[in-house]
């Protein structure tokens, strides 16, 4: 199987990095030049959401394309179930040399793991401990270019955290620059490039397939001095409140219950404008990282056939109603996240900003389509009846795979996104949270308080049953947003997103609503029995039985 024609694709994921901190999507954003960049040469998706707020369950959906009820991985401790159709079984099919630099949380299973030529991880507290699901201990194909001692010695304050609140710490601090994820992840990753990189006009080109998925800025908060001091506390522009969000009864007992555990209107001012200072430094670390990948594609003339996709597995409060983190809800600031695709020199359009509903699951389809291995957007018009019959997407390469072929690329949900390909926009986006599991009540909230647990404590405390809790919904379009729990009596939630961006004022209950809510019920039904088979079912290729035919010694049907 030829492989020259491919392109490389280097598919980077911030982990909880919410759109609105980019000054690029939203006026309480810190400058990021290099996505700025990247978005020149490329398509930015205004209003991308993630399909799931949740790390695993979010990352299992991007590398397959498929929604958490779909793949069975609906909560952290349930990652990639094995023999899922996903991006790095695609690419070893194909003869990519693979890779996985930076934080994991998704591959577990070892026929997985395996798919990986190069296996570098880093998480939240430097390199992988074998106490921790979704971490994989020792490296594969590579060697850390950065020592292990500087790495271990700059995560040294993320283990011992101080803690300035009941429910966040943070910390500015100053220890070798490189041994930080963000850098020590992208000197590796240049390192990565200059390895398996080949020029356009090698004969024996191996095209490469990295996922560079930086821990940052999800907490612990905590950010080098250089870039600390960039971002200011003072520079930091909060975003607007209601003072009664969470008492007047307007909002779901899941939404109030997350507030008690995370609200900071208890805390000292100054140390949430720390904090959340700090996560923005750490999101502008981030943006500096991805310049110095682009920059060394350009240096090593690989820019003009390498992919390149920017995203975010999901957001984070920071500061957004009166809470720092995140938890089971499907405010903007969880599930909006920033998309870009670049490939100028493969017809991506430069500059364009695209205004329709994106999801995060659409990256693999539209990877495929730009490599030209299979077409999504191509439909059958019921006049050529091979074409009627084509249960998938058109598989353009030349193979003959039973791993990449029409009837297994059915199994993609997401679809190829508009302007970076010829597919049309959609007006509605969809996300999910929940396993259908036992709500928390408030009486077994309060018996944990009773017993000392608060904060951030009592967050992890009820981390499980929230994370299972329910088969909550959420559908969004340009104007509004609706979420709903079809098996709960809680409040459902509508936003108007014209009037009210920041979705401070719940207005499910204004009778002037109705025809709204009626519509968006009729999209999550649309997108239901859409999404409802968990392995499509074989579809048949003939208009009927197939016979033998004898005078041609072959099988076939009436019409030969």
């Amino acid at each position: 199987m030829t492989s020259n024609a491919l392109p490389n694709v280097i598919f980077i994921v911030a982990d909880q990095l919410k759109a609105t901190a980019l000054q690029m999507y939203s006026e309480i954003g810190v400058p990021t030049p290099s996505l700025e960049r990247m978005a020149n040469e490329g398509v930015m998706y205004r209003h991308a959401v993630t399909p799931h707020a949740l790390c695993v369950p979010a990352r299992v959906s991007m590398m397959t394309g498929r929604y958490a009820h779909s793949t069975g991985a609906r909560r952290n401790e349930t990652l990639m179930p094995s023999g899922q159709l996903h991006a790095f079984r695609i690419w070893k099919e194909l003869g990519y040399t693979t890779g996985l630099i930076g934080k994991n949380h998704c591959f577990i299973e070892q026929d997985d793991v395996d798919l990986l030529d190069v296996r570098c991880e880093m998480s939240h507290g430097g390199l992988p401990r074998s106490n921790y699901k979704g971490e994989i201990p020792g490296i594969k194909g590579m060697e850390w270019v950065v020592p292990r001692e500087v790495i271990n010695e700059a995560h040294s304050t993320r283990n011992n955290m101080p803690e300035q609140s009941r429910s966040f710490g943070y910390a500015v601090t100053d220890h070798p620059i490189e041994g930080y994820s963000t850098a020590a992840l992208t000197i590796q990753t240049k390192a990565f490039i200059d390895r398996f990189g080949s020029p356009n006009d090698d004969p024996d080109r191996k095209p490469f397939a990295l996922l560079l998925s930086y821990p940052d800025p999800h907490h612990p908060l905590e950010a080098p001095r250089k870039y600390a001091d960039m971002i200011p506390p003072e520079s930091i522009v909060t975003p607007p409140q209601r003072s009664d969000e969470y008492t007047d009864g307007t909002i779901p007992t899941r939404n109030r219950q997350l507030h008690d555990m995370l609200g900071v209107s208890v805390d000292d001012p100054k140390h949430v404008r720390n904090a959340m200072a700090v996560y923005m430094a750490m999101t502008r670390f981030v943006d500096d990282a991805v310049g110095e990948v682009l920059d060394h594609l350009d240096e090593t003339g690989l820019r003009e056939n390498t992919i390149v996709v920017f995203t975010a597995d999901h957001g984070d409060f920071n500061g957004e109603h009166d809470m720092l983190g995140k938890g089971g809800v499907f405010y903007d600031a969880l599930t909006r996240v920033p998309m870009l695709v670049s490939w100028p020199a493969g017809g991506v359009p430069c500059g364009r900003v695209d205004d329709s509903m994106a999801n995060t699951i659409d990256l693999l389809p539209t990877i495929l389509q730009l490599s030209r291995v299979a077409d999504f957007s191509a439909s059958p018009d019921g006049e050529d009846i091979d074409e009627l019959l084509r249960p998938g997407p058109r598989v353009l390469h030349d193979n003959d795979s039973s791993v990449i072929n029409s009837e297994s690329l059915r199994r993609i949900q997401g679809r190829p996104l508009p302007t970076a390909t010829d597919s049309p926009p959609r007006s509605a986006a969809f996300s999910e949270y929940g396993t259908g599991g036992t709500a928390l009540t408030d009486e077994a909230m309060h018996e944990l308080m009773d017993q000392g647990h608060q904060g951030r404590d009592l967050l992890m405390e009820t981390l499980w049953i929230r994370e299972a809790e329910g088969r909550r919904r959420m559908v969004r379009t340009k104007d509004w947003k609706f979420v709903t729990d079809p098996g709960s009596d809680d409040l459902d939630e509508l936003y108007d997103l014209n009037t009210d961006p920041w979705e401070l004022t719940n207005v499910a209950n204004d009778p002037a609503n109705i025809p709204v809510i009626s519509k968006m019920r009729a999209l999550l039904m649309e997108w239901a029995t859409a999404t409802e088979d968990y392995d499509p079912v074989p579809l048949p290729t003939t208009l009927g039985r197939l016979v033998y035919i004898e005078s041609e010694g072959r099988w076939g049907t009436a019409r030969g």
